[in-house]
C-alpha cells in the first residue's frame, strides 16, 4: 500500500465532511469573538466539553438582525468546510439565532441599552411642540392608509395648518436609507413639527424605524419629532428617541394640533365673558360719572351761590324775627312807660282827684297815718293842711 501525502489526505477529508455535514444547526457560547475589517467575523462556539471554529462571511453578515457578544448563546445554521492548507475545519454560518429569545427582539433591546447609554432618550433635550403650528411635513408613504387617515384628522381639527408630505418607502430593502433622507431632508424645510410614521404591521414591516441609523437621524433633527408607526401596543426606537410617541398616525395629528371645536367653545365663552365685563365696565363707569355729576352740582358755583343765598335768606329772616321780636318789645315798653307817665303826671292826678301827701314835708302813704296826725294835701297849684279823725281800712 501506497502512502498518499497529507494534501491528498486534507483533500479527501473535506470532500468526506463538506459532503456529509452540508447542513448543521447547532447550538452554543460565542467565544473568541473577532469582527474583521473586511467585514467578516470570525469566532468560535462551545459548550461544556468542546469548541468548534466558526465564520460568517459578509454577505451573510447583513441579515444578522443583533450583535454578536462574547458569552452570548446562540442556534447555528451552516456547513463544515475544511482548510486543506492547515488540515482545519469549521463551521461556515449562513444564518445565527440567539439561544432562548427572538434575534429581533435581542436586537431590539441591545440597541435600546446603546442609546439609552448615548443619552438618546434624555427627557431634558426633548423639543416641545408648538401649540399652533402652521406646517407639518410628514414621512411615510404616499399610498398607505396613514397617510389618509392624518390628512382626515387635521382637516375636522385645525384645517388652518398646511400639511407636506415626503413620500417615503417604509418597509423592504432599502427603507432604512429612504427614511433617514427624508427625514434629513424634512428637516430642511423648517417646518412647524415632523411626523415620521406608517400604519401598522408585522414587527419585520415595522423593523426599519429600529434601525440605529433612523434613530441618528431623529436624534440630530432640529424640528420637534413625533413617532406614529404602528398601533398602540408597538413600541419602536424611532418612539424612545422621537420628542414625541404617537400611539397611531391618526394620533399624531391630536397631538399637533389643537381642536377648532374646543376653542370655539372657548372663543365664545371669552366672548361672553368680555362683553359681560365690558357691560359691568360701562355701568360702573356710569354710576361714577353720575356720582361725579352730583358731586359736581353740590360744589358747582350755582350750588354755593345757592347756599349762600340760602344762608343769607335764613340770617335775614332771623333778623328780621328778632328785629320784629325787639321792636315790639319796645313798642310795649314805651306803651307800659306812656301808661305809667299819664297815670303819675301831677296833671293828670288833678284832673282824676290824685294828691301828693306827706308829713312834715315828707311824702308818707295812707297805711302809714294815724288818728290825729297833720297831714298836708298838695296838687300842681294847691297845699291843704287836714287832721286825721279816722282811719278805716279796705276789705
Amino acid at each position: 500500500m501506497n502512502p498518499i501525502s497529507v494534501s491528498v489526505l486534507n483533500t479527501q477529508i473535506k470532500s468526506l465532511l463538506e459532503t456529509t455535514f452540508m447542513q448543521v444547526f447547532v447550538s452554543g457560547e460565542i467565544s473568541n469573538l473577532t469582527v474583521h475589517g473586511s467585514g467578516h467575523i470570525y469566532f468560535s462556539i462551545k459548550d461544556e466539553t468542546s469548541t468548534i471554529s466558526c465564520v460568517m462571511f459578509k454577505g451573510n453578515t447583513k441579515y444578522l438582525k443583533f450583535q454578536l457578544e462574547n458569552g452570548q448563546k446562540v442556534q447555528v445554521t451552516g456547513n463544515i468546510t475544511v482548510y486543506v492548507p492547515r488540515g482545519n475545519y469549521q463551521l461556515l454560518c449562513t444564518k445565527i439565532e440567539p439561544d432562548g429569545i427572538g434575534s429581533l427582539a435581542l436586537a431590539f433591546e441591545q440597541l435600546k441599552t446603546k442609546l439609552q447609554a448615548k443619552g438618546y432618550f434624555e427627557q431634558s433635550i426633548k423639543k416641545a411642540l408648538p401649540k399652533y403650528p402652521k406646517k407639518i411635513v410628514i414621512v411615510t408613504s404616499a399610498t398607505g392608509a396613514a397617510i389618509e387617515d392624518m390628512k382626515k384628522v387635521a382637516t375636522n381639527r385645525w384645517n388652518l395648518v398646511e400639511l407636506i408630505l415626503i413620500p417615503t418607502l417604509v418597509q423592504g430593502e432599502g427603507s432604512v436609507e429612504d427614511i433617514v433622507r427624508s427625514i434629513k431632508y424634512a428637516d430642511s424645510l423648517n417646518c412647524d413639527i415632523m411626523v415620521v410614521g406608517r400604519g401598522g404591521g408585522s414587527i419585520e414591516d415595522l423593523w426599519a424605524f429600529n434601525s440605529e441609523l433612523v434613530a441618528d437621524a431623529i436624534f440630530e433633527a432640529k424640528t420637534p419629532i413625533i413617532s406614529a408607526v404602528g398601533h398602540e401596543i408597538d413600541y419602536l426606537i424611532s418612539d424612545f428617541v422621537a420628542d414625541v410617541r404617537a400611539a397611531t398616525p391618526s394620533n399624531s395629528m391630536e397631538i399637533a394640533l389643537p381642536d377648532k371645536t374646543e376653542h370655539l367653545l372657548y372663543v365664545d365663552a371669552f366672548i361672553n365673558e368680555f362683553e359681560n365685563r365690558l357691560k359691568n365696565i360701562f355701568q360702573s363707569k356710569e354710576n361714577d360719572l353720575v356720582s361725579m355729576k352730583k358731586l359736581f352740582m353740590q360744589n358747582s358755583i350755582e350750588a354755593k351761590f345757592g347756599f349762600i343765598q340760602s344762608q343769607i335768606k335764613l340770617l335775614k329772616d332771623g333778623f328780621n324775627r328778632t328785629f320784629s321780636q325787639k321792636l315790639e318789645l319796645f313798642q310795649n315798653n314805651i306803651d307800659s312807660l306812656k301808661q305809667n307817665y299819664i297815670m303819675n303826671n301831677p296833671e293828670k292826678k288833678e284832673l282824676t282827684g290824685f294828691v301828693q301827701i306827706s308829713k312834715d314835708n315828707k311824702i308818707i302813704s295812707l297805711e302809714n297815718l294815724k288818728i290825729d296826725d297833720i297831714l298836708e294835701l298838695q296838687s300842681p297849684k294847691t297845699i291843704a293842711s287836714c287832721k286825721i279823725i279816722s282811719l278805716k281800712k279796705q276789705k
